[in-house]
């Protein structure tokens, strides 16, 4: 019986030492994602209004993700040789050191597009190296029965976060001015990175730690694209990314064009998105597990297809919204199930490379497709745009359901 009541107390202080290290975790970079959407909103609306360009939106969205792509296969063979801890706070500081200068410049007087392009640009690289090793954080830390509740709180906590983080950007470029927004990420990466400090992350070992980086590079490489369902999962990712892309940037200019130039507006688009992933990523945390990550995969893609090609054909704003705010529903139920597909099937010490090829791919997908469709977006209308690319998605949904794992 005592040595019952002990492995019982055992088993209760490793369940309370995770639990601890995840919920400061969260918060850590919940707190960061917050500033850093705030900025990012702030920027994109910025240029939209200012040009109400196509192409400057293309630009500022290649500056956005394009870094991401040079930097992320180096940063996953960083993420599986060094500390992951160190990378994020490494990355998290840079942002906000870029994020200060360009608040001071700004404050100073100097409004500049190509600048906002450039930090934008700055920004991205210390993301690439962010992401990854994030994502590689939590299989090190939370237990393989918990992954998907846990990615699910993580997609609740975005989400909610993300509803602030429109409302928050509109207020501050419709009331006070974009330096303030600026100041509000450099003060959310401050507060994550203390936090960050308090968890203690260990290095994780590898077989072969003399092996040179291109070494480390190839293995990754060939141990993604050996294994058919990473390879299939990622062939996706890439296609159902560069599908989206339109939903992702383009709507601000159909809303300017359809509906009216009011920030309102644009603020109310985001909101409405963040509210259904919201939404979405509850059913996920009390759900638990999705027995069929495939199926739910599937679902998702249609659903995306279907509802962005209504976004293309709706013609009362109102309306748009409550079609947008269901889109959202389904983003942190589809990007769960494709996190843990990923986690449960990828050993540790490949966990960084993996994610780093998927984060290149997702990274890429977007800028090559804004270089078609944002040029686009100045000859045709964002709607069609929209139409097509969302039946394109729905096809590409029933095609997943048809994947069967072997």
């Amino acid at each position: 019986m005592e040595e019952y009541v002990m492995k019982e107390k055992g088993l209760q202080a490793q369940n309370n030492t995770w639990m601890k290290k995840i919920a400061l975790f969260l918060a850590s970079q919940n707190v960061s994602l917050f500033g850093s959407s705030v900025v990012s909103f702030a920027i994109i609306w910025y240029i939209t209004l200012e040009t109400s360009s196509g192409k400057w939106v293309m630009l500022s969205a290649i500056c956005s993700m394009l870094p991401q792509v040079l930097i992320s296969l180096w940063v996953g063979v960083w993420a599986d040789r060094y500390n992951r801890k160190y990378l994020i706070l490494f990355s998290d500081g840079f942002i906000a050191l870029s994020t200060l200068i360009l608040a001071v410049i700004f404050f100073a007087g100097y409004r500049s597009i190509n600048l906002l392009l450039v930090v934008s640009f700055i920004r991205s690289v210390f993301t690439g190296i962010q992401t990854p090793a994030v994502n590689a954080v939590y299989p090190q830390i939370v237990p393989a029965e918990k992954l998907t509740k846990v990615n699910g709180i993580n997609q609740t906590l975005n989400a909610l976060l993300l509803l602030l983080a429109p409302a928050v950007g509109g207020m501050v470029l419709g009331y006070l001015d974009i330096s303030w927004a600026f100041m509000i990420d450099v003060i959310t990466a401050v507060i994550a990175i203390i936090i960050l400090c308090f968890i203690k992350i260990d290095k994780v070992s590898q077989p072969d730690e003399k092996s040179s980086v291109f070494e480390n590079l190839r293995e990754g490489v060939k141990y993604t694209f050996e294994n058919k369902l990473l390879k299939d999962i990622i062939i996706c990712f890439g296609i159902s990314f560069f599908l989206i892309t339109p939903a992702a940037f383009l709507t601000p200019i159909m809303i300017q064009r359809s509906f009216g130039d009011e920030v309102w507006r644009l603020t109310a688009n985001e909101m409405v998105w963040t509210i259904g992933s919201l939404i979405g990523g509850i059913f996920v945390s009390f759900r638990g597990e999705f027995k069929n990550k495939i199926r739910t995969i599937a679902i998702s893609l249609i659903a995306f297809g279907i509802t962005f090609a209504l976004l293309g054909m709706v013609k009362w704003f109102m309306v748009y919204l409550l079609i947008m705010g269901l889109s959202g529903f389904f983003m942190p139920i589809c990007s769960t199930a494709q996190t843990v597909l990923i986690q449960e099937n990828v050993q540790d010490t490949m966990m960084g490379r993996v994610f780093s090829i998927i984060q290149i791919i997702t990274s890429a997908s977007m800028p090559v497709a804004m270089l078609l469709f944002g040029p686009l977006a100045d000859v045709v209308s964002v709607e069609l745009i929209l139409l097509v690319t969302g039946i394109m998605l729905a096809g590409l949904g029933f095609i997943v359901s048809r994947y069967r794992i072997t």
